[in-house]
């Protein structure tokens, strides 16, 4: 469970980190102030001080900036270690449209080293770019 509070004293966020405790669940929090509640409360506290706002009471300026790209930090290493990558592709994205699809289908061209076409029927077949890719080298293993 990871809390996410820019001021780190938001009641709620504080209260479900202190049940994901009782439950034994590990906890994190991301906050922009040093030592808050929430940061005493998490177990695996992220601070991101970034000082005052420019305009006060606007904290998705700095703060939610800051947050949220420790978010895609956590959450591309995530991903990363649940094998959704390969080298820098994410392999086991969701095909929800056709730019999403045609990237898919480059990625097994260039995995398979076989024409467009090819790649397309495969990726229509299977619905997924890893499953593709294995199943392809596993038909073709002489």
């Amino acid at each position: 469970m990871i809390g996410i509070a820019a001021s780190g004293t938001t009641p709620y966020v504080i209260s479900a980190l202190e049940i994901s405790n009782k439950h034994d669940i590990k906890t994190g929090c991301i906050t922009c102030n040093k030592n808050s509640p929430l940061s005493l409360v998490s177990k695996y506290p992220i601070e991101v001080v970034v000082g005052p706002e420019f305009i006060t009471g606007s904290s998705r300026m700095k703060a939610g900036t800051a947050q949220k790209l420790v978010l895609n930090m956590i959450t591309t290493t995530v991903m990363i270690q649940l094998g959704h990558v390969k080298g820098n592709k994410m392999i086991d994205m969701q095909l929800s449209n056709d730019k999403l699809f045609d990237r898919g289908i480059k990625m097994i061209m260039q995995e398979l080293k076989i024409q467009y076409s090819q790649a397309q029927k495969l990726l229509e077949n299977y619905k997924n770019v890893r499953t593709a890719i294995n199943n392809y080298k596993n038909a073709n293993r002489n």
